[in-house]
């Protein structure tokens, strides 16, 4: 430690923005030597870089658990508070000292603030809530409170998307900064990410993009509430509650205005709010005015454990350490910390006690479980570890070998990964630097410190350029903001993919008509990048429309899916690029003649345009319809015919409405109406009036079952197709139904056509009332089981007898017109009797 011996000791208290740290940072380059000892790495860091522009890198040393940067004639020293070194300095400081109520390391700043000195002068540095505690603990210090520069206000809640730029999101888990990071990436094209585990480098580099304007918003850990100084305006609060280690709790208001005194620096004013309106996420009245008035409650205690303890054995440590405080200062036993926890565990193996004996021995024990848990492992694999490490330093030589070292950082080499797995390499790596920075636990520490330190900088590079293409959108950001200034005069070109290019930064597709803005650009940006293509977009869309009605009928197609959602059926041009729906079917007059409604990406062009393309597209659908299906034009013009009778406008609009393919059952009555000359006119359409259905022949082929399928797929949902030349099905199987051409019979079902063959077949071979039995070979080529015929002369209207010699063959005289209905239960002899038929016996 220092000597206690000092000169003069201010405390100098106050909220954030006052410029303390400023004014230790003066006084300290005032003397001729002087340390300061900080909460966080990164603090140090920053105040080292400042020190080193005014007294240059010869002079000035930075000292933390992972990186010592100490020339042979440094003078001034920038240090974290536990490192922080014992020899005399003119000058020492102390910042954030009420820290010393912080449970997990608030035993060592008490230590400081109640033993470290400085030769001439020392400074404390806190909140005004330490006031009583300096009072008691240092009663010889003069205290001086100082005011904030700035005003620091509440703003209200405000949603993530509607806060101003230059803001700060707090949050208080590397899992929720990386969600919040990743809304504004989407919402404002980016942020950067501050977090305590950072290294300096990775935060560094953070940061700097934050002040360059390179992204207009910070997320951060509540890292930032320790004296980090950005340019922040607004501080918002994802959350109001985080896991102190032991419980997840609410924040303290004074813990609250650290944090929100981040917004405003120097002579601006700043604001602060949260992100949810109610609920735990929001402040409490009382809460916010205590924030604005910087009125909080006064610390009662700090947190102590013994600073300088007796090393002389292992029990007589442990006793130290957790030795009660003294009872008439307000001071509190500190929690049992994580090194602790790991002394007391490793002692109770006997080889460690074995090896740990006087006080170089425990010494030696203590400096390794002092180890941090960079990687937070928790307590059993932190203790396996520094239980090797500790082997290793008290056999042999008392050095860490070369070979697990170098293994395990090389381990730890190389940038491939997320985030996330990046993040862990380089808390890994804080172990290893914090073992090269310890003068004697390595055969050559100069080298091996080296090499720890190359391997974070690479990880650190690695993980600033994992977290900017994670949650940046550089040129997305950049080109927005020249689009924002002067849309017009920038150049639009379209590239051979459709890629549509500023200055040959792609800001978005032209696929067909549809103009898709480049993803990952934030909503509010999609106006302005929709503005700075609108002309060039014209244009093109304007001589797209020409090759379009210039198109052969090969370019065209229907496609299932409409142009809003999955569901109908849309035209899809083949134009540059590929294929693009560009309209959408929708029901008309008749199945032949839907009505077309051109895609919404169409309506930049002129009517005249417009109205070409709705031409061309209706010229190439009536066109399909007369090559593929001809009889459904047919039927819509004859079922409005009003010369005809109402049994043939009723036959036809039925057959119509099913697609061409209809049961008979159903229309036996109008059929029956119908006048000789009528069935010859609907044989002329194209239509077979068969024994058990209606349809026209041609309609069961792939292209013309296709069409005829898209057609009713307007009207609401089709059944689907049969595959290609299938003749017989199974039953349940896709386009094993009648709407689709096949009549279910028992297990199977049959193409309605070849149905008819075999009851013409049928009626062919019976002789009167007499038996017959139909040549059996028809049905076998067909494929047909046995139980399906006997189903489908069943519906026919015969019936199975068995013959002589134990054959089976058919009788019956079908009524004049067939039953056209399917048989509610199988006849009883039926099945037998086919049997018979194929000589099966």
């Amino acid at each position: 430690m220092t000597s206690r011996v000092s000169g003069s000791v201010t405390a100098v208290l106050g909220p954030t923005n006052t410029g303390k740290t400023h004014l230790a940072i003066e006084r300290m380059c005032a003397h001729s030597s002087g340390i300061i000892g900080f909460p966080l790495r990164l603090l140090a860091r920053e105040v080292y870089d400042r020190v080193v522009a005014i007294k240059g890198a010869d002079q000035v040393a930075l000292v933390t658990g992972e990186e010592k940067i100490v020339p042979p004639n440094a003078r001034w020293f920038l240090c974290t508070a536990e490192s922080m070194p014992g020899h005399e300095a003119a000058f020492v400081a102390l910042d954030e000292a009420q820290l010393g109520a912080d449970p997990e390391r608030g035993h060592i700043f008490t230590d400081r603030l109640m033993h470290m000195r400085g030769r001439e002068e020392t400074m404390i540095l806190g909140s005004e809530a330490l006031r009583p505690m300096v009072k008691a603990l240092v009663p010889k210090a003069e205290i001086v409170g100082r005011p904030r520069f700035s005003t620091l206000s509440y703003a209200g809640a405000k949603k993530i998307s509607r806060l101003p730029k230059r803001s700060a999101i707090v949050a208080f888990s590397a899992e929720e900064v990386y969600a919040v990071a990743e809304m504004l990436r989407r919402l404002r094209g980016g942020a950067a990410v501050v977090m305590g585990a950072l290294s300096p480098r990775t935060r560094n580099a953070q940061v700097a993009m934050f002040q360059a304007g390179e992204v207009d918003y910070l997320v951060a850990t509540d890292a930032i509430g320790m004296g980090l100084n950005m340019d922040v305006s607004h501080v918002a609060f994802a959350s109001l509650n985080k896991f102190d280690g032991r419980r997840q709790r609410r924040l303290t208001v004074a813990e609250m205005a650290q944090i929100a005194g981040r917004a405003g620096r120097h002579q601006r004013d700043g604001t602060f709010g949260a992100v949810s309106e109610e609920g735990p996420g929001a402040f409490l009245p009382e809460e916010v005015l205590a924030i604005e008035e910087h009125r909080f409650p006064n610390i009662e205690g700090l947190y102590w454990r013994e600073g300088d303890p007796d090393l002389s054995s292992i029990e007589s440590l442990v006793a130290d350490l957790e030795r009660r405080p003294p009872a008439d200062l307000p001071l509190r036993a500190a929690p049992q910390s994580v090194d602790l926890a790991v002394l007391k565990r490793l002692s109770e193996e006997a080889w460690v006690r074995d090896r740990a004996r006087g006080v170089a021995g425990v010494r030696r024990l203590w400096a390794a479980c002092q180890i941090p848990d960079f990687r937070k492992l928790g307590l059993d694999p932190h203790a396996r570890f520094v239980e090797r490490v500790f082997r290793h330093l008290s056999e042999g030589r008392g050095h860490v070998p070369h070979q697990w070292f170098a293994d395990e950082i090389a381990r730890l080499d190389t940038v491939a990964g997320d985030v996330e797995t990046l993040a862990g390499r380089l808390s890994a790596i804080r172990s290893w630097a914090y073992i090269a920075q310890r003068p004697d636990w390595l055969a050559d520490p100069r080298h091996w410190a080296g090499r720890a330190r190359e391997i974070e900088e690479r990880l650190s590079d690695g993980l600033h350029a994992s977290l900017t293409q994670r949650f940046v959108d550089k040129r997305t950001t950049a080109l927005i903001r020249r689009i924002g200034a002067d849309a017009g005069a920038l150049p639009v070109t379209i590239g051979p993919e459709g890629e549509v290019l500023v200055e040959d930064h792609p800001i978005g597709r032209l696929d067909g008509f549809r103009f898709s803005v480049e993803p990952g650009a934030r909503a509010g940006d999609k106006r302005l990048l929709l503005a700075a293509a609108e002309k060039r977009l014209g244009s093109e869309r304007g001589r797209r429309a020409a090759a379009l009605v210039a198109a052969a009928d090969t370019d065209f197609r229907l496609d299932e899916g409409g142009l809003d959602d999955d569901r109908g059926i849309a035209i899809a041009w083949q134009g540059e690029g590929g294929w693009h729906r560009v309209a959408r079917l929708e029901p008309g007059a008749t199945l032949a003649r839907p009505r077309i409604r051109l895609d919404r990406d169409l309506d930049c062009l002129d009517k005249g345009t417009r109205d070409g393309v709705a031409a061309r597209l209706e010229r190439w659908l009536i066109a399909q319809v007369a090559r593929r299906a001809p009889v459904l034009a047919a039927l819509g013009e004859a079922m409005r015919d009003p010369a005809a009778t109402s049994a043939f406008r009723a036959v036809t609009a039925a057959v119509e409405a099913a697609g061409g393919l209809v049961p008979r059952w159903p229309l036996r009555l109008s059929l029956d109406a119908l006048t000789p000359e009528e069935r010859r006119r609907l044989r002329k359409l194209g239509i077979t009036v068969g024994a058990l259905d209606l349809f026209d022949p041609r309609l069961l082929k792939p292209a013309a079952a296709a069409l005829r399928r898209a057609l009713l797929a307007v009207r609401g949902p089709a059944s689907p197709l049969p595959p290609d030349g299938a003749t017989v099905l199974p039953r349940g199987t896709a386009g094993a139904t009648l709407d689709s051409g096949f009549r279910p019979l028992g297990a199977q079902a049959v193409r309605i056509d070849l149905v008819e063959r075999i009851a013409r077949a049928a009626h062919d071979a019976r002789q009167g009332r007499k038996p017959f039995a139909p040549d059996p070979a028809l049905a076998t080529s067909m494929g047909l089981e046995p139980p399906t015929l006997a189903r489908l002369m069943a519906e026919l209207g015969f019936q199975g007898l068995k013959g002589e010699a134990g054959r089976w063959v058919w009788r019956g005289r079908p009524p004049a017109r067939p039953l056209a209905r399917p048989v509610t239960s199988d006849p009883g002899n039926a099945f037998a009797g086919l049997s018979g038929l194929f000589g099966h016996g």
